[in-house]
């Protein structure tokens, strides 16, 4: 086994999957000297990456455009150029697919790794999933297409990711960053490569910790937003302002941490990761996670209420949502984000589109339409857009947005974020 590497060492890396997570991971170990590979099976993201276009918001394509120019980064679909690594992280997918977690992304992408993996090299998984994929999953795997032993040959550890999709304060490098080995050694090498890139990591005794911990995250978000969300539909029928009372609550220094109601939740965490602890302690303890269970419930269903509200509002203007226009604002999961996975704005559009309603949808940031349906219009956010709505729904309230243009065309706003008040507003 090979001794802990300095951090300043520049070492051959491989990041596998160069999505929203991968590719801030690849850039970044390139900036600060690494010679990186960029590895992913999709072909057009590749040529994208190649010609200098980034398609990730905490991305810019000049910062990519400087380091395929330094040569410090080579984006490649070809599992050959992985080959050589010191370093390689899996940062791939992890959808659940009919309630269970589909960790084939990871399966093959230690397979790939395994044909590559050299003595003295190091593994380390970032994808969110249960605790224990390090170990029971992906070591066995890489010990199979390799001939080398995990702790013994090779080094494997496991670091979370913490990517906060355009949070400008806590990025990749400001982010604390955990860090866990199978063994002491692995810890070392795994601790040293993150060390290289962030700014401070945190090491725990075993890769079960860290992938718990990063449950634990998302799980006490997913549990608090749904509290939130559900007491918003309670308030409004009772005729309580639910944000004053929050505003009021968050004035307390101590015990108390503010959430907010939405539209729902999205992108790839909340919906998600949650759901991986709950089937883990079902599958392995025969145990119901009864908070998980009921926050999913709530949350899942805080767009159809959105959608409730829209029809109930419409009623009272004698309309009905069968032809009318609706203008959706923010196709995105979140603020100043592109991400539009999983975002409720998809189910809030469908349910709209199913009932009748001409729907249109204004969305600066999401570049790529993969996640919207097709039956939405995309248009940009002008006066005369505003105006010919029957009603404007705002589910992402990205800085971008207009939104004294709103007050002033639109006749009717369902705000899902609290951003506007008028006599044609009414929130969540």
């Amino acid at each position: 086994m090979s001794k802990p590497m300095k951090e300043n060492t520049p070492m051959r890396v491989v990041i596998a999957g160069q999505g929203y997570v991968g590719l801030p991971l690849a850039v970044r170990a390139a900036e600060v000297g690494h010679s990186v590979v960029g590895f992913d099976v999709d072909d057009e993201r590749i040529k994208r990456l190649a010609a200098g276009e980034s398609y990730v918001d905490d991305v810019s394509s000049s910062a990519l455009q400087r380091v395929l120019a330094t040569g410090s980064f080579h984006p490649s679909s070809d599992p050959r150029a992985c080959a050589g690594f010191d370093v390689a992280v899996i940062a791939v997918p992890t959808p659940l697919r009919d309630g269970s977690p589909d960790l084939t992304y990871i399966e093959d992408s230690a397979r790939t790794l395994a044909r590559y993996l050299r003595p003295g090299a190091t593994v380390a998984l970032e994808s969110t999933t249960y605790p224990g994929t390090t170990s029971e999953l992906v070591a066995p795997l890489l010990e199979e297409g390799s001939g080398l032993i995990a702790g013994v040959d090779f080094h494997l550890g496991y670091s979370p990711e913490r990517i906060d999709p355009g949070n400008r304060e806590w990025n990749l490098v400001t982010t604390p960053k955990v860090v866990s080995g199978i063994n002491p050694a692995s810890l070392a090498m795994v601790q040293a490569f993150y060390a290289s890139v962030v700014e401070k990591t945190v090491p725990v005794s075993d890769p079960k910790v860290a992938e718990l911990a990063k449950l634990l995250e998302n799980t006490f978000r997913h549990v608090n937003i749904a509290l939130v969300n559900e007491l918003a539909v309670y308030a409004h029928d009772l005729g309580i302002d639910v944000w004053e009372a929050i505003g009021a609550a968050s004035s307390k220094p101590f015990g108390y941490m503010r959430f907010v109601p939405g539209p729902g939740v999205g992108g790839h965490c909340l919906p998600i990761d949650p759901s991986y602890l709950s089937w883990r302690v079902q599958r392995t303890l025969g145990q119901s996670f009864r908070f998980v269970e009921l926050a999913n419930d709530i949350n899942n269903h805080m767009p159809d209420y959105v959608v409730r509200r829209l029809v109930a509002a419409l009623n009272k203007r004698r309309k009905a949502v069968n032809g009318s226009r609706i203008l959706l604002l923010g196709l995105a999961y979140k603020k100043n984000s592109g991400d539009a996975r999983e975002s409720p704005a998809r189910r809030v559009a469908s349910l709209l589109l199913d009932m009748g309603a001409e729907v249109r949808a204004a969305d600066p940031h999401v570049i790529e339409d993969a996640h919207v349906d097709s039956r939405v219009g995309m248009v940009a956010l002008t006066a005369d857009q505003i105006a010919a709505a029957d009603a404007v729904v705002l589910l992402a309230d990205h800085d971008d947005f207009d939104l004294d243009l709103v007050l002033e065309h639109a006749p009717y706003v369902l705000d899902t974020r609290h951003r506007l008040t008028g006599p044609t507003v009414e929130s969540l």
